[in-house]
């Protein structure tokens, strides 16, 4: 048996790229876009990591235009990423407009929520870096 990829559903593949690819800095894979079933997958991937892919799908409005919309279960939970430095991937998230709702006051944890409230968490690589600015006084935002 082998792990293949987690599927999220996502409401807006521009919003949703943003997110996944700019900000966290995943690597797409794959896209299809299927007019028969009318919708799109994404498959991602943490640089030099293929093995562990994220699978963005969004299905295409009907012949009305009315689209999904999605609602987060906390029966998710979240996908999870180790990263080299935990500070600076939050600073570059803070600079691509993503809110940081748990921020690494340990040195070592934080969780974002990507445009469609999946809930990521970030821990440091080996063990954790010192606490720092602006991390340690800046509170929770919301859930995560």
């Amino acid at each position: 048996m082998k792990y293949l990829h987690t599927m999220v559903r996502v409401s807006d593949v521009e919003d949703s790229l943003h997110f996944w690819r700019d900000a966290l800095g995943l690597s797409v894979l794959s896209r299809r876009d299927v007019e028969a079933g009318r919708f799109t997958l994404i498959f991602l991937a943490a640089p030099g990591d293929d093995a562990a892919q994220i699978e963005l799908t969004y299905n295409w409005p009907d012949a009305d235009g009315n689209a999904e919309t999605y609602s987060g279960g906390r029966n998710f939970g979240h996908v999870a990423y180790a990263v080299d430095d935990i500070h600076a991937t939050c600073a570059r998230l803070m600079a691509q407009g993503v809110t940081i709702n748990r921020p690494p006051r340990d040195g070592r944890m934080a969780f974002v929520r990507s445009p469609d409230g999946i809930s990521v968490e970030l821990l440091q690589a080996g063990g954790a870096l010192a606490p720092a600015e602006p991390w340690t006084s800046m509170p929770n935002v919301g859930s995560w």
